[in-house]
């Protein structure tokens, strides 16, 4: 009997040891299925290593003769139960990049028919049932065809036909050059060299970034943008519509992206984001008619045609819309309701870089352009995180202006400027006429065109003033009436 008690007591120590391993093997097991920095193993299987939402083996990176360029991620789309990326070279040279494909378990590898190009497009054909990214077509199974005519040509947007829908895209490329691509047999056929449509002037490089439809009409937006378009000697810049028959310019300044909204009763709402040495400038199209406002930047370091990369504005989630633009992100209306867009709202000021984002498998996902060939060997990556986390990468700041050294007559208003949203608001005001000069500061709180004024102030001839708002004091848009005839320049300061 004491024999067995003593048996049994050596028993429970080894039963406990037992225990508490199982229990550290599923503990560990946990810990790293959320995500949590490690390499450790799963069997014979290596888990993938993440750091902040960064995983280094999904790096893209541009390798070999000729790799003295650049390795950006153009666009992301989830399909086919994956996420597609498609990489981008600087005027499609490099090596290395092309489409990717990434599973379940955060694994990516190189598709086989990868073209390596300079790439930014992606769109979803449902009536097809296919995923158009850079020149692949992609059906829900996974398998890829490629737009041979269109391998070489540096493809910017994807954008749904006008008259055929069901059987046709256009590709839009950043040279200017628009196809017509079917969606069945993948035969290209171009339309129109949009460089000579929309006259753009000689001397400036065509730089097509952008481009949708909607509203019986497709708009395209071309982002050429030097000195010359900064000191006013040139305006290069274009934001344009076709309706089928013919091109007609809206704005020759530099535009960078168009997007169309969900649709409603009046078709899809459709934004287009663009900029001049004043501000950047949002147009809108509701109910077939082109509204204009004014948004601060950020930073100045996406002024210039080159280093805009991308800019987009994406559907995040369902229903729910973002624009980038100079530095800034936005939560953004997909509606424009009473002929007025309101309830636009800064989320963050940054600095990244961020061609393309989407949501995929819970994740907000953003692609990048993070190395080019001036600090080493060309290479980005992904960022994987959730949206919320947007408000956290810095808070909103910004400028701009309504007018720069803008010839103005007495009684014009200027476009309205997003004011809600950022903490500390200055406004600065002058101009050069040898008179006094009032201007009128007007605010729309409720955002639908409904205009107050806040103070009427007296500048002295060639002079200067300005207005610090108290604090709190905020409104959905801010504009000027000016009183005299004269250059004015208006320009906002939030922090």
């Amino acid at each position: 009997m004491n024999a067995n008690r003593k048996g049994g007591w050596h028993v429970v120590p080894f039963l406990i040891c037992l225990i508490l391993a199982a229990y550290s093997v599923a503990a560990q097991g946990e810990s790293t299925a959320m995500g949590s920095p490690s390499s450790s193993t799963n069997g014979d299987q290596e888990r993938p290593i993440e750091v902040n939402g960064v995983f280094p083996q999904m790096t893209v990176m541009a390798e070999g003769v000729g790799s003295d360029s650049e390795a950006g991620i153009g666009a992301l789309i989830p399909w086919g139960n994956k996420l597609w990326a498609i990489g981008y070279v600087s005027h499609i040279r490099g090596e290395g990049l092309g489409l990717y494909e990434i599973g379940e378990d955060m694994t990516m590898r190189r598709h086989p028919a990868s073209v390596t190009g300079t790439f930014a497009n992606r769109m979803v054909h449902w009536a097809s049932n296919q995923a158009f990214i850079g020149p692949h077509a992609i059906d829900p199974d996974g398998n890829v065809r490629t737009i041979e005519a269109l391998k070489k040509h540096r493809l910017t947007a994807t954008i749904p036909h006008l008259t055929d829908p069901k059987n046709k895209v256009y590709f839009l490329t950043m040279e200017g050059r628009f196809f017509e691509v079917d969606v069945h047999t993948l035969e290209a056929t171009e339309l129109f060299n949009l460089v000579k449509e929309l006259e753009i002037p000689k001397g400036a490089k065509a730089h097509f970034k952008g481009g949708d439809s909607a509203q019986g009409r497709v708009v395209v937006a071309n982002n050429t943008y030097e000195e010359p378009e900064f000191l006013g000697t040139r305006r290069a810049g274009r934001l344009a519509e076709w309706d089928g028959k013919k091109w007609t310019v809206i704005e020759r300044n530099p535009f960078i992206e168009v997007s169309a909204g969900l649709g409603g009763k009046y078709g899809s709402t459709l934004y287009a984001t663009g900029w001049d040495r004043a501000s950047v400038i949002l147009r809108v199209l509701c109910r077939g008619e082109w509204l204009r406002y004014r948004l601060p930047r950020a930073s100045h370091s996406w002024d210039h045609s080159w280093n805009t990369e991308w800019m987009r504005i994406r559907t995040a989630q369902t229903e729910r819309y973002i624009m980038d633009i100079h530095g800034m992100f936005y939560d953004l209306p997909p509606f424009a309701y009473d002929g007025h867009v309101w309830g636009i709202r800064p989320i963050a000021s940054h600095l990244r870089i961020v061609p393309d984002f989407c949501c995929w498998r819970g994740f907000f996902v953003m692609a990048s352009d993070q190395t080019d060939k001036a600090v080493g060997q060309p290479q980005s990556g992904l960022w994987f995180g959730n949206i919320d986390d947007l408000w956290r990468m810095g808070k909103p700041a910004g400028w701009g202006g309504v007018w720069w050294e803008t010839p103005v007559k007495s009684g014009d208003v200027s476009d309205p400027f997003l004011m809600t949203g950022f903490d500390n608001k200055v406004v600065h005001l002058s101009h050069d006429a040898g008179a006094p000069v009032k201007f009128a500061i007007e605010v729309d709180f409720l955002g639908n065109g409904t205009w107050h004024t806040y103070r009427e102030m007296v500048v002295p001839p060639k002079g200067y003033v300005h207005e610090e708002f108290p604090a709190g004091f905020s409104a959905h848009w801010v504009r000027v009436r000016v009183g005299g005839d004269c250059k004015a320049t208006v320009y906002f300061m939030y922090t």
